[in-house]
C-alpha cells in the first residue's frame, strides 16, 4: 500500500501580474472567488499575462508561452522556507538538531505568507527567502493544523512583495492542465507541470482530522515543495501543495493541494485570531453503530449538555470477591442518545458529524434528530466556540 510522505524536506539538500481585486497597503485576502477567474482555459493561443519578458518570441509555441508566461507572473511571489528545529533522545533527553525545507506564497503587501502547518511544526527558527534575499525573523502568525495551513510574516518592503494571485477551486476539472511551483530539495524556483487527476480525494492531517476535496495531480512534487501554490494556465493560485504519495520519498505521479476556495475561509481567521474558531457541538466522542452515531460523552455545561443530549452514564455497583467488596464503575449505555441527522440531513459517520457542525459559526441554532428509547426525537442546540 502507497504511504502519505508530507513534502517538506528533512535534510539540508534539500510576481506578477497582480489585479486589483486582491492587493492594497491593508491586508485583502479575497474572501469570494473573483468574477474574472476562469480556471478552464478555452482558448490555450491567448495571452493570458500581459507583462512577461517572452513576449512573442518566434518559435515558441502557444502552450510554450503559456508556462512562461505562468512562470513569470508568480514566480516572484513563490519563497524558500528553511526551518530548524530540536528534537530529544527519549532515553538520555540529548538534543539534537535538524532541519526542514518547504515553500510558500506571498499573499499581501504586509508581508504574510501562506504555507503548510507541517513545514514549520515545531520550528525554533524559521528562515524566508525571497528574490535571493533571506529573512531570518519570519514569525508564525497562525496555524490551522487540522487543514495542514499557517501563515507567516516577514518584515519586507511592499515594493518587493509580489503577491502570487488568487484564483477559485470551485470549476477545477480532471483533466485541466495545472502547475507547482516551489523549492524541491532546495531548488528555487521550480516549475513542473502536469493535470488534475481528481478532485474529491481525502487526506489525513496531522491531527488526525480528515481534509476532505483535496485535488489530485500528478504534476511532479518532491520533497520541499510543501506549501507552494499549485496554478492553473492563468497563473492564479487554485491550491497549495501538500503531500505526495510515494514509496521512494520521491514523486510518483500523485501529488496532493488543499483547494483554495478552503484556504481563503481560514486565513483571514489566522491572520486576525491567530488560530481557526470553529462552531462546537460539546460532543466529545460518538460511537459508529448500525442505527446511527451513539454519543458516548458531552462536555459538562457544553451546547449539548444544555441542549439535553444525552450520552454514556456512568454508574457503580459493588461487586463481591469472596470476603471482599469492591465498587466498580461501568458504562450504561441504554440511555444514550443515537445521532442520525442534523438539520434533516442524515449524518452516518463521526467526520460527516463533524464536518456538518463545523459547515455553521458559534451562535448558529441547528436541530439534531436523534432516536431516544426508541423514538425519533428533534433537539435544538445552540453552537458554541470551539
Amino acid at each position: 500500500m502507497k504511504r502519505l510522505v508530507i513534502c517538506s524536506a528533512i535534510s539540508a539538500l534539500v510576481g506578477a501580474a497582480i489585479t486589483g481585486w486582491m492587493i492594497d497597503e491593508e491586508y485583502q485576502w479575497p474572501v469570494s472567488p473573483p468574477a474574472v477567474a476562469q480556471s478552464v482555459r478555452t482558448n490555450s493561443s491567448t495571452p493570458l499575462i500581459t507583462n512577461s519578458s517572452a513576449g512573442t518570441r518566434p518559435g515558441l509555441t502557444p502552450e510554450e508561452m503559456t508556462n512562461i508566461q505562468v512562470y513569470e507572473g508568480a514566480n516572484r511571489g513563490v519563497v524558500n522556507i528553511i526551518t530548524s528545529t530540536v528534537s530529544y533522545d527519549r532515553f538520555f533527553m540529548l538534543p539534537s538538531p535538524g532541519e526542514g525545507a518547504g515553500s510558500g506564497s506571498v499573499i499581501d503587501k504586509r508581508g504574510h505568507i501562506l504555507t503548510n502547518y507541517h513545514v514549520v511544526e515545531d520550528a525554533r527558527d524559521i528562515q524566508v527567502t525571497l528574490n535571493g534575499k533571506t529573512y531570518e525573523d519570519a514569525e508564525v502568525v497562525g496555524t490551522d493544523p487540522d487543514q495542514d495551513i499557517a501563515v507567516l510574516k516577514i518584515d519586507a518592503p511592499a515594493d518587493e512583495l509580489f503577491p502570487v494571485p488568487v484564483g477559485t477551486s470551485d470549476n477545477l476539472r480532471v483533466g485541466q492542465r495545472v502547475y507547482t511551483l516551489g523549492n524541491p530539495f532546495g531548488l528555487e524556483g521550480t516549475l513542473t507541470t502536469g493535470i488534475i487527476s481528481n478532485i474529491n480525494r481525502t487526506l489525513p492531517s496531522r491531527t488526525g482530522r480528515e481534509m476532505k476535496s483535496i485535488i489530485q495531480t500528478d504534476a511532479a512534487m518532491n520533497p520541499g515543495n510543501s506549501g507552494g501554490p499549485l496554478l492553473d494556465t492563468s497563473g492564479r493560485m487554485i491550491g497549495m501543495n501538500v503531500a505526495i504519495a510515494t514509496k521512494s520519498g520521491q514523486s510518483a505521479g500523485l501529488g496532493f493541494a488543499i483547494p483554495i476556495n478552503r484556504i481563503r475561509q481560514i486565513v483571514p481567521q489566522l491572520i486576525e485570531h491567530g488560530k481557526v474558531v470553529r462552531a462546537d457541538i460539546g460532543i466529545i466522542a460518538v460511537a459508529e453503530i448500525p442505527e446511527g452515531l451513539q454519543i458516548v460523552r458531552t462536555n459538562r455545561g457544553g451546547p449539548a449538555e444544555r441542549a439535553g443530549l444525552r450520552g454514556w452514564k456512568a454508574v457503580r455497583r459493588n461487586v463481591r470477591r469472596g470476603p471482599l467488596v469492591y465498587t466498580v464503575e461501568q458504562d450504561d449505555r441504554s440511555a444514550a442518545d443515537i445521532v442520525v441527522s442534523v438539520d434533516g440531513e442524515s449524518v452516518d459517520s463521526a467526520s460527516a458529524f463533524l464536518e456538518k457542525i463545523e459547515e455553521h459559526q458559534p451562535g448558529d441554532r441547528i436541530v439534531v434528530t436523534v432516536i431516544r428509547g426508541g423514538e425519533t426525537v428533534q433537539i435544538p442546540v445552540t453552537l458554541g466556540a470551539s
